[in-house]
């Protein structure tokens, strides 16, 4: 690719990895909107922002914990469990992951590069036409009641203005672009799943989309889309989207961690805060009897499993 062209060896893995990421995940998302349709529900707009009629401006949300509640990755195990498609000892490491995700209010990496891994390794052999359809009906059982419907707000401010919004996440693009569709959204940029013949092979092309590869993405796309960055509206809750939303003109941090919230209020960059039981001005934890129910729910799922055995 001409992008990587002025790399030398020593310096192309990681970059490498995180543009051709980028570049594949913005190509996705561009092919799926060309065939999209353009309908949103009327929620009404909270800000005074996005300025209207603006072609060359669009918004880029982040998915986990800033458009939804919890991980994308770890309710799509979820409905894979529920269709036999792994064992009762994987739906228990699901659960404690997502109860993580939930407690301490950011991505760790190692429990997204275990899930990650997981998600490969249950789909392979498996049809990319298979798990697309799947996916609409794993958002109705688990995604569509866990929107923020503050954040909802503000893209369909965007949508209102005549805008683009797109979701950016490390999600599976396939599973991104259900839950843009069902938003009303444009499209979605997300983790490309490398398939042959229509069938997962179980590998990634380039890495996932996360931290400097969704900046890679949004920056691929906004080229490609002919885009003014300046003029562009980004959003996430994860101090490692920082490089994604330092690309944009009006960056916002929803549900903010620690980290990014620091960050945010250094640079004077707008905040919002949607959880329950939080107040914008103070970050917590999720009270204990949310992450209890994870738990008790995984329980009761692993007992019910038992018992049918």
């Amino acid at each position: 690719m001409a992008a990587l062209r002025w790399l030398t060896p020593r310096r192309r893995s990681a970059t490498a990895r995180s543009v051709l990421a980028g570049e594949a995940s913005a190509e996705a998302a561009r092919k799926s909107a060309r065939s999209a349709e353009e309908t949103a529900p009327d929620t009404g707009a909270e800000a005074e922002f996005p300025v209207h009629g603006d072609e060359r401006a669009a918004a880029f949300f982040d998915l986990d914990n800033t458009v939804m509640q919890g991980a994308a990755i770890f309710h799509f195990g979820r409905g894979l469990y529920k269709r036999k498609f792994f064992e009762t000892r994987d739906l228990a490491r699901f659960a404690w992951q997502q109860a993580w995700f939930r407690l301490a209010g950011f991505e760790d990496p190692e429990h997204m590069q275990d899930a990650r891994d997981s998600a490969l390794s249950i789909v392979k052999g498996h049809r990319v036409s298979e798990l697309k359809s799947i996916g609409e009906e794993i958002y109705d059982e688990y995604m569509a009641e866990r929107i923020w419907p503050g954040t909802r707000a503000l893209a369909q401010a965007h949508l209102d203005a005549g805008q683009k919004v797109w979701l950016v996440t490390a999600a599976p693009v396939e599973i991104a672009q259900v839950i843009a569709r069902r938003l009303g959204l444009t499209g979605a940029l997300g983790t490309v799943a490398e398939s042959i013949g229509g069938v997962y092979t179980g590998k990634l092309v380039g890495e996932p989309l996360h931290g400097p590869a969704k900046a890679e993405a949004v920056r691929a796309l906004a080229a490609a889309e002919g885009l003014d960055l300046s003029r562009c509206a980004a959003y996430s809750d994860s101090h490692n989207d920082i490089p994604m939303l330092s690309l944009v003109g009006h960056p916002y941090a929803i549900n903010p961690d620690s980290k990014l919230r620091k960050h945010a209020r250094e640079l004077e960059w707008r905040l919002r805060d949607y959880r329950t039981g939080r107040k914008a001005a103070k970050v917590g934890i999720p009270a204990a009897a949310g992450v209890g129910a994870v738990a008790g729910g995984t329980a009761a799922a692993i007992a019910l499993h038992r018992r049918r055995r």
